[in-house]
């Protein structure tokens, strides 16, 4: 059976990535390889393996184009009000949070952040099929 273990996604600036990703999910560096012309992060936290792989393309000065094929990465959280509260005393910017309901029942509350490339990440309540 397959298994899913990253996310790759281009940054420009690694030092403002790692940064954010620490201080929103306490992802930290799990390895990090240097080549001539692009570096690779693989970051995580202790909550898991998957990883978030951040890839670095020295001398890159342009933003990076995300079509509009890209979504976005979901985390699930077991106090959304407190990662809220956290993201916004952290200079973040989160999104308000929203729910969505289905047939009269809560089926999920959230909201939205974006890293220092404009990649949006889904913050999700831990309930229902969010775990």
């Amino acid at each position: 059976m397959a298994k899913i273990i990253h996310s790759m996604i281009r940054v420009r600036d690694l030092d403002a990535s790692m940064k954010f990703y620490d201080t929103a999910f306490g992802l930290k560096p799990a390895d990090r390889f240097d080549f001539d012309g692009f570096t690779l992060v693989y970051l995580r936290n202790p909550e898991n393996d998957f990883e978030i792989e951040l890839t670095w393309n020295h001398g890159r000065a342009e933003p990076y184009t995300h079509g509009d094929g890209y979504g976005h990465v979901a985390v699930a959280v077991p106090d959304l009000d407190g990662e809220h509260r956290h993201f916004t005393e952290s200079g973040l910017n989160p999104n308000p949070i929203k729910e969505f309901h289905r047939d009269g029942t809560l089926m999920a509350r959230f909201f939205f952040v974006q890293d220092p490339d404009g990649y949006k990440i889904e913050v999700l309540q831990r309930h229902g099929r969010y775990r």
